[in-house]
């Protein structure tokens, strides 16, 4: 059956769309931290559809709420009142620290940060952006033009003038064998002379944990730092918090709050975990900046009812039952059993992350040379086991990427951490 289906994915569906496996998996249906196979195979889910259920598989209370609303009306366009695409706008607002803020609901993450390029350029009229080394931020043609990953960077055509600014990675690089303090520093003092030989950028976009990029991350405070320089131009900051949002990293609700000693960002993007798998991204920004648009919009797809019933419900779930404390407590107790394991196995590099987003570095035993057939060796062998984990990394690195639903228990951590030890000894 499975064989039939790869067949036909492959006849019909581009070469250049990543399928995870030797042998792909068919997801057939899912509960709590659960995933099911075609075959009846049952595993433990460390990825969450890239970070995307952020609760639990098939959370009644959401699948609930999809259900009644499904039953009212789907979908009416954002040209006529919608109440509970009002209603998550108001919550998310008041969740995002930005000031005056005003919500706009995409169907993705891609979308979202597209969004936020077309007002950032169009309130400082410059076309110039500032990203991170190391980045990602969606498959579009303008968020192509801004990921400093070049595996996720199929063409070098723009619509923007991209210039990529050092920091997203602390152990790469010209300065990672500074102190943080100095890292910073030198990380400033970098941006500082790229400024002065360019034209005025729009913005910086960053994420505050590199996603795509292997769960790599700056000290904390680079980004006020950044702030602070930026603020002083003019120039816009925009946190792509796609996958660091919801309280994910379990010391904050959002991943700029690492960063925020100089205020909040000017603008926010979130999607993926909000909508527990339904379709939403969207953009947060300060009135002045989300209303410089002067002519019509519309999302078509973006706020529709079925998805808002979905993403007002998970996110009170996720409040409700304090699951940013959750990814906290679980999260700190299983990157040091990580670590802990890692110890023993001379092809980890390094294992970071912080609440349930984890990272775990693979290299050439006693080199800092990535090692991709290393990696996919441990997803396969974690498979095998009963997990599902994730893989990225850029700048000639290969990591595996740990991200279960924020619900995790304590014995399901234990569970995932003793497969993942052994199917990272199966490669010594």
């Amino acid at each position: 059956m499975t064989n039939d289906l790869l067949g036909r994915h492959r006849a019909v569906l581009p070469d250049w769309l990543a399928l995870y496996y030797e042998d792909p998996l068919e997801i057939t249906h899912g509960e709590g931290r659960h995933v099911w196979d075609a075959h009846g195979n049952r595993y433990l889910d460390f990825f969450g559809g890239i970070l995307t259920t952020m609760t639990a598989h098939a959370l009644p209370e959401v699948t609930k709420a999809v259900s009644e609303q499904a039953g009212r009306i789907v979908h009416s366009s954002t040209l006529y009142l919608n109440r509970p695409m009002v209603e998550l706008a108001e919550r998310v607002a008041q969740l995002s620290g930005i000031p005056d803020a005003r919500v706009f609901f995409t169907t993705s993450g891609t979308e979202a940060n597209d969004t936020a390029l077309l007002l950032a350029t169009a309130y400082r009229r410059s076309n110039t952006i500032l990203a991170m080394r190391n980045s990602y931020h969606g498959r579009s043609f303008s968020s192509v033009g801004i990921t400093g990953n070049s595996g996720w960077s199929p063409t070098s055509l723009s619509p923007l003038q991209t210039l990529y600014v050092h920091g997203g990675v602390r152990t790469r690089g010209p300065f990672a064998s500074l102190g943080d303090d100095d890292f910073i520093a030198a990380c400033v003092e970098d941006l500082k002379d790229l400024l002065g030989h360019t034209r005025p950028p729009a913005a910086l976009i960053a994420e505050p944990v590199q996603g795509v990029g292997g769960f790599t991350a700056p000290p904390d405070g680079l980004y006020a730092a950044f702030r602070e320089v930026l603020h002083e131009r003019g120039i816009l900051w925009i946190a792509d918090e796609v996958q660091t949002g919801w309280g994910r990293t379990g010391e904050h609700f959002w991943g700029w709050q690492a960063h925020g000693q100089n205020g909040p960002p000017d603008l926010m993007t979130f999607a993926k975990g909000i909508g527990n798998g339904m379709s939403i991204g969207g953009v947060v920004a300060r009135s002045e900046i989300m209303n410089c648009l002067d002519s019509n919009s519309i999302s078509t797809f973006g706020g529709t009812q079925l998805t808002m019933a979905a993403g007002l419900a998970n996110l009170n779930y996720l409040l409700e039952h304090d699951l940013q404390g959750n990814a906290r407590r679980v999260g700190g107790m299983l990157i040091e059993r990580l670590r802990s394991a890692a110890a023993h196995v001379p092809a980890v590099r390094e294992v970071r992350g912080r609440g349930l987003m984890i990272g775990i570095e693979i290299t050439k035993p006693g080199t800092d040379e990535a090692d991709p057939q290393a990696a996919a060796a441990v997803l396969e062998a974690a498979r095998e086991g009963g997990l599902l984990i994730g893989k990225g990394g850029g700048h000639n690195t290969s990591a595996l990427r740990v991200a279960p639903p924020l619900s995790l228990n304590v014995a399901e951590a234990e569970e995932g951490a003793a497969i993942l030890e052994n199917a990272l000894r199966s490669i010594q």
